[in-house]
């Protein structure tokens, strides 16, 4: 649960959630993150955990943003299902069943689509170009990225590192792995207390979020196809200006060829293509010192299969975008 200055709706809040996870049947945590509230919230938050023993409350020092809230309660659960809320009331706690169904039914992400959002227009257009942006480029075919109600199976984001803006983009790494991902239309409410604490000033840290998602997902493990084409550009540009140049210099009125500036745009792109080049090898050599001192696998296992003689079958080590192994405790966090 992120919580930022909700004073008025944690309450309620708590009292309905504790409701929706006792009819589970099932162990759960609700671990709060507070992201540095000034407003009481934290005082409230402690309450909850004093006289709940299924609370925990991770009170950050500071305002951190929603991201390092998101990486906190990854680090600070323990269950091997995590749902996440937002504490303003407007994700609906009555979506978890749907949301842990889908899990059951062997998908590894649960996203929430808030179909039917109750926000202003003024955002909720933006956020509809975001989103198809994201998931045209990204290549991951979801509605509502930046819903925070999601459900997600452990293995699949144990060791994600989260920075920037990049909450948004955890389906994204979570497919680099190979999950399942489904999507399912959940209840927004409108705001009952507070005000929002988003802006439209997000918009442009996402796109830059959003290129560094791109080329960490289809370069990382082969940064110099990155630099090489785009040196390969360069010098096809290069040669068509070099040869540009030269038809000039063969036809009246026979112009002299240090005079034209497409020569020294020509020797500039192909400079620029070496560079690219050598950035490239840079980057590969970095990638390789990345993983080797590390000893980290530029791949994934989902299970390892044996014949009776050789041994039963068992899991593999927790998939990870940035490698890892160990196996999560067995209860359901949200």
């Amino acid at each position: 649960m992120l919580v930022y200055n909700e004073i008025d709706s944690i309450e309620p809040l708590q009292e309905e959630l504790t409701g929706v996870l006792e009819g589970l049947d099932m162990s759960y945590e609700i671990v709060y993150i507070d992201d540095g509230s000034r407003d009481g919230s934290t005082e409230k938050m402690s309450q909850f955990a004093t006289h709940d023993p299924h609370v925990r409350v991770v009170s950050f020092r500071r305002n951190f943003g929603q991201t390092a809230a998101v990486q906190a309660g990854i680090d600070n659960s323990r269950g091997e299902i995590l749902i996440f809320m937002d504490g303003d009331m407007q994700n609906d706690p009555h979506d978890i069943p749907r949301l842990l169904a889908k899990i059951d039914e062997g998908y590894d992400v649960a996203s929430g689509w808030r179909k039917s959002r109750e926000d202003d227009p003024s955002r909720v257009l933006p956020s509809r170009i975001a989103n198809w942006i994201i998931a045209r480029i990204a290549g991951v075919p979801l509605h509502d990225f930046g819903c925070t109600l999601k459900a997600y199976r452990r293995e699949v984001i144990e060791d994600v590192k989260l920075y920037g803006e990049m909450h948004r983009f955890i389906p994204v790494y979570a497919s680099w792995v190979g999950a399942r991902i489904t999507e399912l239309p959940v209840n927004h409410r409108r705001r009952a207390f507070g005000r929002s604490k988003y802006s439209l000033s997000r918009t442009s840290r996402v796109l830059l979020d959003l290129f560094t998602v791109k080329l960490l997902g289809s370069y990382s493990t082969k940064p110099i196809y990155f630099f090489g084409f785009a040196a390969f550009g360069l010098w096809a540009l290069a040669l068509l200006f070099a040869a540009t140049v030269i038809i000039q210099k063969m036809l009246p009125p026979y112009p002299y060829a240090h005079n034209n500036p497409l020569l020294l745009l020509a020797v500039f792109l192909a400079i620029v293509g070496v560079q690219f080049i050598l950035m490239g090898l840079l980057a590969e050599l970095s990638i390789r010192t990345y993983h080797e001192s590390q000893g980290k696998n530029v791949y994934v296992v989902r299970e390892v299969i044996e014949g009776q003689e050789m041994g039963e079958s068992r899991p593999s080590p927790r998939p990870a975008p940035r490698g890892g192994e160990g196996e999560a405790v067995r209860s359901h966090a949200k």
